[in-house]
């Protein structure tokens, strides 16, 4: 099936989002466990201790739960401060938050602490940038808030983006307001899969919203594909992309192909198709990958390919270089819970 499809559902008595491109799993999204924090809640939080030597901060949130707040310096223990959830948190440890929120949309994004109106560096029309700065500084007029216009804004009549970034303001004011008091508490919850593919994907060929959309675009089968830790590559390569307690191991095979280039092939299509890999099974951290033997001449090839793969991938990724052993490593934010953590309701 040609074009591209947001499939909004259940999967396994759990809210789902599925963006599906040319018969292929782009993305998905699934719903955790319900006694899990989503990044991007906003809390006001109880210093609880400083954590002497790494200059951070434990927090109480509310029903309990721990935060860990990197930058604690000039705090104290009992003072309430705003934080927001930057991700999901690992298995026995604190969730980790920080100081700097953000109030994010479909087209933008204010910004309480960092004051200024700024265009996505990826919109370089001269008159489409004017329009969206017109807009801004029509409902940002007097505001100390800052303002970030999202590449997407580009899609959105004059109108619609005004309306958006009137909501977010009016959402950062009222939650900036709510600082203030002796007990922990949620101000704002992190967006549900069908609010985050709304906010974060680019608008489909056809959206399907309607009970069964799963059912309909196959995407239960896409879902048991991506379920397995193999993963198909062009020429009959394939890779595995397997987590493990410390990090996530991938490990690269050029299959039935015995050509002299089948190395560098294979680790070339590896490299373009890692990033939809790890998104689609909610993978990050440390990743260390074992590509196929292939003569080192050939790794700056193999470097512009994961960084051409990684500049469109919305998760931010550090590209760390090659180890002693020839493997590559690459360090990804955890934006996500891993699908079968998803499925399984484990960290």
């Amino acid at each position: 099936m040609k074009g591209s499809v947001i499939a909004l559902d259940h999967y396994k008595g759990r809210m789902a989002a599925a963006h599906v491109v040319d018969g292929e799993l782009e993305d998905l999204l699934i719903e955790p466990p319900q006694n899990v924090t989503l990044p991007g809640a906003t809390f006001r939080a109880i210093c609880d201790r400083p954590l002497k030597g790494q200059g951070g901060m434990m927090l109480r949130l509310p029903d309990g739960e721990t935060g860990f707040l990197r930058q604690g310096k000039g705090l104290k223990p009992g003072q309430p401060i705003l934080v927001q959830v930057t991700g999901f948190a690992e298995d026995g440890k604190a969730v980790p938050v920080t100081r700097k929120l953000l109030f994010k949309s479909r087209f933008a994004i204010v910004t309480p602490d960092a004051p200024g109106l700024n265009v996505s560096r990826s919109i370089r029309d001269d008159e489409e940038r004017l329009r969206l700065l017109d807009i801004a500084h029509e409902v940002m007029e007097g505001a100390d808030e800052g303002l970030i216009l999202r590449s997407v804004a580009t899609t959105g009549t004059d109108d619609e983006i005004a309306d958006d970034i009137a909501q977010m303001l009016a959402l950062s004011r009222a939650v900036l307001k709510d600082g203030d008091g002796n007990t922990p508490e949620l101000l704002v919850d992190g967006a549900d899969p069908h609010h985050q593919a709304w906010r974060e994907w680019a608008k489909p060929d056809q959206l399907d919203d309607a009970e069964g959309a799963f059912a309909r675009h196959g995407v239960i089968d896409l879902i048991d594909e991506v379920r397995s830790i193999r993963v198909p590559l062009s020429g009959g390569a394939y890779a595995f992309v397997e987590p493990t307690k410390a990090l996530v191991a991938v490990d690269v095979n050029t299959g039935g192909d015995t050509s002299p280039a089948a190395g560098l092939k294979a680790n070339i299509a590896t490299a373009l198709a890692l990033p939809r890999a790890l998104r689609c099974r909610g993978l990050g951290g440390q990743i260390v990958v074992d590509f196929a033997p292939s003569p080192k001449k050939d790794r700056r090839q193999i470097e512009q390919a994961l960084r051409t793969a990684f500049r469109a991938d919305g998760i931010e990724t550090s590209l760390v270089g090659w180890t002693t052993l020839g493997n590559f490593e690459l360090q990804r934010k955890r934006e996500r819970m891993s699908l079968r953590a998803c499925l399984e309701g484990t960290r």
